[in-house]
């Protein structure tokens, strides 16, 4: 009786062992929320793998949905006037959000609870009272929550990260300066749809310090492994009155920690968009120009040794295959990496202080702003 038992169960571990394998071999089913934010062209432009498939939006601009379907050659009917009805027409496992930062909690709310993964655009969300709301409903219900930053998957900053923290090439980092931005988003050609919330400060949650400020705050947790500052100083300007006159479009953060300063600089007013780094170390410093080429030397001035950085894994390289393997449970997300929770209610945090301290004219301390 008990080898029959036995071998019931045995067979039974079996069937579900090979369920499992089957789900995990069909692609991702994905939602996509909102079309308005500019960075949804890299999904809805990205090659058909066996990764993930969309299998419906929620747009209720039906011009601009219409628009894409058009340039993307999607199905028109895929696209639904809310997230409640595509979700509960094409039971989606995860969804990505490509809407205003500010209704960032609104689908973590609506999908939490549903079980449903979530991964949003930077930052995390548009204010901290959002941030907070959002990481305890993910904890809750045990969903991946993500944030996509552009600068993620630069080989460059992997190689960074290596060449600082597992080869020792410039010790101990003291100062590290972040250059983000572009001419302004108007000057670009940003769509009408993408700007009217970008220069928004309740839907965006500010202009250029959240547009660009978080990349350095991103950075910076991953680099410093999590470490908080100590103190947060920032100093914003609206040279450009003209164009957007509700938000910043010049902002510069000093975030002062234990042994290491960081400066983020974030701009719409650069003459070119850019997208780089300078770390200094005890021994030397490293730069990393774009997504690819970098810089490694005993100082400045010389500009270092060239390196050109290999390109992320395939698996790690894309937003889309990055986020299908975290939720497959191939990808262990790691404490503080670019992508991660704990990193991104950080950067949250850093835009808060930043821009209390600008409002106040006063350097933030950290501890007593959030009372920890």
């Amino acid at each position: 009786m008990k080898t029959k038992t036995l071998c019931t169960v045995f067979f039974l571990a079996q069937m579900l062992f090979s369920l499992a394998a089957q789900n995990n071999s069909k692609p991702l089913r994905v939602g996509v929320v909102g079309l308005t934010h500019a960075h949804v062209h890299g999904i809805l432009n990205r090659p058909k793998g066996n990764d993930i498939e969309i299998v419906g939006i929620a747009e209720p601009n039906r011009d601009l949905a219409a628009r894409y379907a058009k340039q993307y050659k999607f199905d028109p009917s895929m696209v639904y006037s809310t997230i409640e009805e595509m979700v509960g027409k094409t039971k989606p496992e995860a969804v990505t959000d490509f809407s205003s930062i500010f209704n960032h909690l609104n689908t973590v709310e609506y999908c939490a609870p549903r079980g449903i993964h979530v991964m949003v655009e930077k930052p995390l969300a548009a204010n901290w009272k959002h941030a907070q709301k959002m990481v305890a409903l993910a904890k809750k219900h045990q969903i991946q929550l993500l944030t996509n930053y552009e600068t993620t998957w630069y080989g460059s900053n992997a190689k960074a990260y290596d060449l600082i923290h597992t080869q020792n090439k410039i010790g101990q980092i003291r100062k590290m300066v972040f250059h983000h931005g572009h001419p302004g988003p108007i000057e670009i050609g940003c769509n009408p749809e993408f700007l009217a919330f970008l220069t928004d400060p309740v839907l965006d949650g500010g202009g250029a310090l959240t547009d660009f400020g978080c990349y350095g705050a991103n950075l910076s947790t991953w680099l410093l492994k999590g470490e908080t500052p100590k103190t947060v100083f920032c100093s914003v300007r609206h040279i450009k009155p003209n164009l957007y006159p509700k938000v910043e479009d010049e902002a510069t953060i000093v975030l002062d920690y234990a042994n290491t300063q960081v400066i983020i600089q974030a701009s719409w007013n650069w003459p070119y968009s850019r997208k780089d780094m300078e770390v200094y170390g005890q021994s030397g410093v490293l730069e990393c120009l774009n997504g690819k080429d970098m810089l490694l030397g005993a100082k400045l001035e010389d500009r270092g040794t060239p390196l050109v950085a290999e390109a992320l894994p395939a698996g790690k390289n894309d937003p889309f295959a990055y986020f299908e393997g975290v939720v497959r449970g191939r990808i262990a997300l790691q404490p503080f990496e670019l992508s991660a929770l704990d990193n991104n209610r950080m950067v949250v945090q850093i835009l808060e202080t930043a821009k209390h301290s600008a409002a106040t004219g006063t350097v933030v301390n950290w501890k007593k702003f959030f009372k920890e």
